[in-house]
């Protein structure tokens, strides 16, 4: 059983893997049919037991253009939230027949409890799990670097030499821990840079710079800054004195944005905070990423689904 759960999982090979087979999927997004019959007669199911209009969409629409048969299973409205035990669910979509499961869910490691569980012969993918990992953005991610460096030449080609500072709430981003593993894989440097409250326990042993000061690191001049979202949402205590004190410290505001280099990227996950986190101008700026990233979602999905479904992918080499 072969299954995408984690950045950690995966070597620089395979990583590079993905992200040469999403430069043919992205090829597909400008053709006048855009389908390929490579999944017919297989079936992905979206198991969201979390909101995200946009991870959702974008493993819908990836699905659809490979041609696999398609069902989203919402946990709201649904038996899961009268109380169906994960494993029950499971079985259910066992019965269905389905060939890949994507998963989102508010507690960390459940899609590895899926994918280690026996409950289900299908592929897992991790759409989110709790504040522990994102995989498929982070592959988005670094696809989106990749492909402003290096355009058509892309294929075949690691990070290495780039300089990556994230920022922000790295202490509930699932999105920052992916990162922080596949950058590295691939050769990149990362910068964390953060408040103090917002920096997870154990960090310091996570291959990565750490810093507090924004100002400094927006002067080192990095390849791309990535904006984190404020996960208002996961907080449950006093983490910074208020949303302004946040943003005149830590938000990349306009002031900040001109003192970037004009090449740097900006990057968000989305969605964004403007006027805290980021201000409109950078968000919307020639050096924003937020919409090819949006666009380049659906072509990583689409790999990722291709290469699990399809058997492309080594035994070992993904798990």
């Amino acid at each position: 059983m072969r299954h995408l759960l984690s950045t950690r999982d995966l070597d620089r090979e395979t990583a590079i893997e993905i992200l040469d087979v999403a430069e043919d999927m992205a090829d597909v997004a400008i053709r006048e049919v855009k389908k390929l019959p490579t999944l017919r007669n297989k079936t992905v199911i979206n198991l969201f037991f979390e909101d995200s209009t946009r991870t959702r969409t974008s493993f819908e629409l990836a699905a659809k253009r490979l041609s696999a048969d398609l069902i989203n299973f919402s946990a709201k409205g649904s038996s899961v939230s009268k109380g169906e035990s994960l494993k029950d669910t499971a079985q259910t979509l066992a019965a269905m027949g389905a060939d890949a499961v994507v998963i989102r869910h508010s507690a960390s490691g459940a899609p590895r409890v899926l994918a280690d569980s026996g409950w289900i012969d299908a592929a897992i993918l991790n759409a989110g799990d709790g504040t522990h990992e994102h995989p498929t953005q982070a592959l988005l991610d670094a696809f989106t670097i990749r492909k402003r460096l290096h355009g058509s030449a892309s294929r075949g080609r690691d990070l290495d030499g780039v300089a990556v500072t994230i920022v922000g709430d790295i202490l509930h981003s699932r999105v920052a821990r992916s990162n922080v593993w596949l950058l590295n894989t691939l050769g990149a440097s990362v910068r964390l840079v953060a408040p103090a409250t917002l920096l997870p326990p154990g960090v310091e042993h996570w291959p990565v710079e750490l810093g507090f000061d924004l100002d400094d690191a927006v002067d080192a001049g990095p390849d791309a800054i990535m904006m984190l979202r404020i996960q208002a949402e996961r907080m449950h205590a006093a983490y910074f004195p208020s949303a302004g004190e946040y943003s005149r410290q830590w938000g990349l505001d306009d002031e900040r944005f001109n003192r970037l280099r004009a090449d740097t990227m900006v990057m968000h996950p989305g969605p964004m905070n403007r006027g805290l986190e980021i201000s409109s101008r950078a968000a919307d700026s020639g050096q924003s990423t937020v919409l090819e990233q949006v666009a380049n979602g659906v072509s990583i999905r689409m790999a990722v689904l291709y290469l699990l479904l399809s058997g492309a992918v080594e035994q070992g080499r993904a798990s």
